[in-house]
C-alpha cells in the first residue's frame, strides 16, 4: 500500500529571545484567524513575532503587534500588517490563560508561528513570567559553562 504524503511542520517565524527574557511555565498550540492574503504572505515566510504578545480582551485572546507583511500580488484586497489577530482556543484554555494573566502576573508570549501537518497556521503560545536581570545572567552563565564543558570533553577524547 502506498503511504500518504506527509507534510513536515514548516516554521514561519520564531521568537528566539523569548526563552532568554522569560521563564516559560506552560505552552499550548493555538490557531489564528487569518485572511487569505495573510496566509499567502506567511507561506512566503517573511513574518516576525519577536515584538509581539498575546492579550485577553472580552473573553477572547488576541495576538498583538505581530508583523505579517502585505502580500505583493494582492492589490486592494491586502491586509494591514500589524493588525490584532484573534487566536482560536477552547473556552477552558481561554479561562486558564485569563486566570494566569490576571492573578499570577504572567504574560502570554508567542514562541513559534508555523504550519502544521494539515497546512493550518498555528501559534505556539507560552505562559511566561519575566526574568530579572540576575536571572538572565545566571542563564547565560549556565549556557557558557555547558558550551565550555562540551569543548573540553571533545578535546579530551
Amino acid at each position: 500500500m502506498a503511504e500518504k504524503n506527509q507534510r513536515a511542520i514548516k516554521v514561519v517565524a520564531e521568537n528566539r529571545k523569548a526563552r532568554f527574557n522569560y521563564a516559560v511555565e506552560d505552552t499550548l498550540e493555538a490557531g489564528i484567524a487569518l485572511t487569505g492574503t495573510e496566509v499567502k504572505s506567511l507561506r512566503s515566510g517573511k513574518s516576525t513575532i519577536a515584538e509581539s504578545y498575546a492579550d485577553t480582551k472580552d473573553g477572547e485572546v488576541w495576538l498583538i503587534n505581530a508583523n505579517i507583511p502585505e502580500y505583493l500580488q494582492a492589490n486592494r484586497f491586502n491586509h494591514e500588517p500589524k493588525r490584532p489577530r484573534k487566536l482560536l482556543l477552547h473556552r477552558k484554555q481561554i479561562n486558564k490563560l485569563m486566570g494566569a494573566v490576571e492573578r499570577e502576573g504572567m504574560t502570554l508570549i508567542p514562541l513559534k508561528l508555523y504550519f502544521n501537518e494539515r497546512g493550518r497556521a498555528k501559534l505556539l503560545l507560552a505562559v511566561a513570567k519575566g526574568k530579572k536581570l540576575h536571572d538572565k545572567r545566571e542563564t547565560e552563565k549556565k549556557r557558557d559553562w555547558s558550551r565550555e564543558k562540551g569543548r573540553l570533553l571533545r578535546a579530551r577524547g
